[in-house]
């Protein structure tokens, strides 16, 4: 039986069905630590970054974590039982060696593609730690490859000028204080009555609390965010808040994101798989995949270039970041595919960028459907971004309402001033000849 489910499970992929989430609310609660805030401040700054999933579903290359979860839209394989494939999945402690590791490599692909931070998973659901933990053998460092994998992901990243960040699930689905074997595991949550069993909470709470010490005590230099999922389980029922001055005094000014709960530490909000409608004043940050799912599987399904690039503007000139998730392979490397789509968008970016980087919100955010707009920050020089999701012809105007210039306009990947009519409030622009159907950007004051 185990044999039939690894050769099910190598050479199929089982996507995870996730509905597209936007946890953004009006009841943010802005930090009162003023390094916080300006840790904020510089975090938005960035606008875009790279988030890591990579750990044992990366080695038969499925849907992280999600198959142990006994829920009714998980996909595992036909003729499966549950059980059977829980000690497959933890079987592939075993397996975990990626022979071509090279973070220098993530960091350089990454770094082409425009990206300004990263937050790498040291710990998914499955329980499964790529650092050295001192109060699990279920880690990287007790497998076939015997070593801690956050460090030199996080010096390779460092070196480079990025921002870092971990993500950290508070649910474990491995340690049996969280899902104790006594009884069965029914869904993503705890598997007992707390008021019954308040030993095994209690040694849950200490567990978690300790790897989160570990990974944030100083073993992996200054952290700047702390990505901590699993939503079911809040903060407060680890004992964040507690924790919390601890985590600061070691990591001043780190920015707490304890995802979906709201309150004091949730000090950016992130919505999955989308972005909301509206503009959004205070910090937010859409988590996208580039595939169809955040760890690498063989038959992946890439967004485009362009599609990345419609992303991220329209994010941005709605106040938020975008933070795209891309899996490294089994072996340790990013793959060509995800590396040529990313090579796009860096260029793009290098063209473009200060209609990106650095930049602010505009009250008209939006006109003419694919336009988009932002502005420096001290507002004098106004951005509108073209970028389109569809391959269909190039526009020969831009036209749009309110964001009127007062200058000349010009074509910012290259100087290039161009024809602009205002009558009344709305504007419009004449385009070069033979202009591909790619985004661009104009700049003006």
């Amino acid at each position: 039986m185990k044999k039939a489910l690894t050769a099910i499970a190598l050479g199929l992929c089982f996507f995870c069905v996730a509905q597209a989430q936007d946890n953004t609310t009006d009841d943010y609660v802005w930090p009162e630590d003023q390094s916080v805030l300006q840790k904020l401040q510089d975090w938005q700054d960035l606008k875009f970054g790279v988030i890591l999933h990579w750990g044992l579903y990366s080695v038969p290359g499925i849907v992280e974590s999600w198959n142990l979860c006994n829920e009714s839209w998980v996909v595992r394989p036909e003729g499966s039982t549950y059980e059977g494939y829980k000690q497959w999945y933890w079987g592939l402690a075993k397996d975990f060696n990626p022979v071509a590791f090279d973070p220098v490599q993530w960091a350089e692909v990454f770094g082409d593609a425009g990206m300004k931070y990263v937050i790498f998973t040291t710990k998914h659901h499955d329980g499964y730690c790529l650092f050295d933990s001192d109060y699990t053998d279920f880690s990287s460092a007790k497998g076939p490859a015997g070593r801690d994998y956050v460090e030199p992901v996080f010096d390779a990243f460092r070196s480079h000028g990025y921002m870092i960040g971990e993500y950290f699930s508070k649910p474990d689905w491995h340690y049996p204080g969280y899902w104790n074997p006594y009884y069965a595991t029914p869904d993503r949550n705890f598997n007992y009555d707390r008021k019954m069993h308040p030993d095994w909470w209690e040694s849950y709470v200490s567990y978690t609390q300790n790897q989160i010490r570990e990974i944030t005590g100083g073993r992996y230099g200054n952290i700047d965010i702390l990505w901590l999922d699993g939503g079911w389980v809040s903060g407060s029922e680890i004992g964040l808040d507690s924790l919390v001055p601890e985590i600061r005094e070691k990591n001043p000014g780190i920015i707490i994101v304890d995802r979906t709960i709201g309150g004091p530490n949730e000090n950016y909000q992130t919505p999955e798989r989308t972005f909301p409608a509206r503009q959004i004043s205070h910090p937010w940050e859409s988590c996208i995949p580039l595939s169809d799912d955040w760890g690498w599987t063989p038959d992946h399904r890439y967004k485009s270039a362009k599609h990345v690039i419609a992303m991220l503007v329209q994010i941005v000139a709605k106040g938020g970041n975008l933070v795209v998730g891309v899996g490294p392979t089994p072996q340790g490397l990013i793959d060509d595919d995800a590396i040529a789509i990313l090579s796009e968008v860096g260029a793009w970016l290098r063209a473009n960028g200060d209609a990106i980087y650095g930049t602010r919100t505009t009250p008209v955010f939006n006109d003419g459907g694919s336009v988009w707009f932002t502005s420096s920050k001290d507002g004098s020089t106004t951005y509108a971004i073209y970028a389109p999701w569809d391959d269909g012809p190039a526009p020969e105007t831009l036209s749009w309402t309110g964001n009127i210039p007062h200058g000349k306009v010009t074509m910012l990947s290259t100087g290039k001033r161009l024809r602009t009519t205002v009558s009344g409030d709305r504007v419009t622009v004449r385009l070069p000849r033979n202009l591909p159907n790619e985004p661009f950007a104009l700049k003006y004051n």
